[in-house]
């Protein structure tokens, strides 16, 4: 099946003359009506890669190298305004913070029903409907008042379920999702999930889901890749990466949750931090916080296929039925 999106070797700079790499040489495949998971601890270029694949990114931030191939067009080739045709009506992104989609100063139904009309040559009673039917679906009680008021009126969690309703105004064939749940407690966390495993299954959809939630990848995504410093570490299936997972890195997300640890000890972590993009080590960025690292990993490991998954490290962790 050809893939709805391809990522090849994308590379995005920040800084004008330093070119300080937050994503290097990633690729990706996704189809369509299926869920990838983009895992990575707080700095590891998740967020960058999915505004680098939007053209959000802030200057002087910059796409350098490698293809964004949406339905066969380059986006990275993309002028803005050729984006923005594409921006809500077939690409759509949910940030972490929802007032990144909401104006403070406009009620929500104004910026629905905007919305709607800026791709769909519609009344302002349909598009009206529309806004209303899309409240709903992410559980706001009484989406008629609902778009009468400003988002200051709204909760935190329920501004992110407004910019979540935005989002799915258009049944765009990829949503990118960086960490939309965050703010939302377990229960609306839920909800809003399965809302977009239906979204999937029966619009066809895309999704991208940024997150360093485990349990939530688990759940929802199909496949899964791992980010670490600016490149992905290992890709494969939800099934294999987070039951037998090859690269140090994983592993030690895997068991830092606190599922993975025993009633009374001390919770696992993976010991340091995550470098900054203009203080990474030479060769493998995580062969500082590695116990398993040697001499040989000051240089850098190719990303290694190993059937349908990939890794990139020179010494994996050893195979659960090996």
């Amino acid at each position: 099946m050809s893939a709805l999106l391809e990522v090849r070797n994308l590379a995005t700079e920040f800084g004008a003359k330093l070119g300080l790499r937050a994503v290097n040489d990633v690729s990706f495949r996704l189809e369509r009506g299926k869920v990838l998971g983009l895992v990575g601890e707080s700095g590891s270029g998740k967020s960058v890669t999915g505004f680098s694949i939007m053209g959000l990114l802030d200057r002087p931030g910059r796409v350098v190298d490698g293809q964004i191939l949406f339905d066969g067009t380059d986006l990275a080739t993309l002028s803005d305004a050729e984006m923005r045709r594409l921006r809500g009506k077939r690409i759509a992104m949910v940030f972490q913070d929802p007032m990144m989609t909401l104006n403070p100063v406009l009620t929500v139904g104004t910026q629905m029903i905007e919305a709607v009309r800026a791709h769909d040559p519609v009344s302002k009673d349909v598009a009206r409907q529309r806004s209303r039917d899309a409240l709903g679906l992410v559980g706001i009680p009484s989406p008629d008042e609902r778009l009468s008021a400003y988002p200051h009126e709204f909760s935190g969690g329920m501004r992110q379920r407004v910019a979540i309703a935005i989002a799915l105004l258009h049944h765009p064939d990829l949503i990118i999702a960086d960490e939309p749940t965050t703010a939302l407690d377990v229960t609306i966390q839920s909800q809003i999930i399965s809302e977009f495993q239906k979204l999937a299954e029966q619009s066809n959809t895309a999704v991208i889901w940024i997150t360093h939630d485990l349990a939530i990848v688990s759940r929802l995504a199909d496949d899964i890749a791992v980010m670490y410093a600016g490149r992905l570490v290992e890709t494969g299936s939800v099934e294999e990466v987070l039951g037998d997972p090859r690269h140090p890195y994983t592993r030690g997300l895997i068991m830092s949750v606190p599922s993975q640890n025993h009633r009374g000890e001390p919770l696992r972590q993976i010991p340091g931090m995550t470098p900054a993009i203009n203080r990474l080590p030479p060769g493998c960025s995580f062969r500082t916080r590695c116990e398993q690292a040697t001499d040989a990993c000051a240089a850098m490991p190719d990303l290694m296929s190993e059937g349908s998954r990939a890794f990139r490290c020179f010494h994996p962790v050893a195979r659960i039925d090996a």
